[in-house]
């Protein structure tokens, strides 16, 4: 009987994780759970985005158009670092650099997303035509909008988590 060599077993068996929808990351392997087809937005089934409870259209006065209030309820670094490769792998992401993805807040802090929550948070790729920089726009100008009481709270919330791309034209901002 002939002798496989260790590096082809090795391809072999990545191939095979990989059909089976693994991925493998430093020795182990991983369900790889979330869709990439949704890119730039996240896979809606991982990260539906959620609510921070104390933002609402009567607290907004007194949180997030306060400026710097955000930085009061922004999580750690060791926090969303520990979260983003955690979800770089259930993404199924074969770029696993750290520094080519933002995790973002899905509905951002600066409209009343929930600081920790993972349904929440998602690795956003850096890369493609839309990317993290885009988003970060549209972020600035949504809040903007609601501080100046021109959009509601919840409006410029449904609005993001619909399709970011799409949300200053959907409420008449673009």
């Amino acid at each position: 009987m002939s002798r496989i060599s260790r590096p082809l077993v090795t391809t072999l068996s990545s191939l095979a994780l990989a059909a089976a929808g693994f991925t493998v990351t430093t020795g182990t392997a991983h369900a790889a759970s979330c869709s990439q087809d949704y890119l730039p937005l996240p896979d809606s089934v991982c990260t539906p985005g959620d609510l921070n409870p104390d933002v609402t259209q009567d607290t907004i006065d007194s949180t997030i158009c306060v400026s710097g209030w955000t930085a009061t309820v922004r999580p750690p670094s060791s926090y969303t670092t520990a979260l983003k490769k955690q979800q770089i792998a259930e993404y199924g992401y074969s770029d696993t650099n750290l520094s080519d993805y933002e995790e973002d807040h899905f509905v951002p802090l600066e409209l009343g997303g929930a600081p920790r929550s993972p349904e929440n948070l998602w690795p956003e790729p850096h890369y493609g035509s839309e990317t993290s920089a885009n988003k970060d726009t549209v972020e600035n100008k949504l809040k903007k909008a609601v501080c100046a009481g021109d959009v509601s709270l919840s409006d410029a919330q449904n609005a993001i988590m619909t399709d970011w791309t799409t949300a200053l034209s959907s409420l008449g901002l673009s």
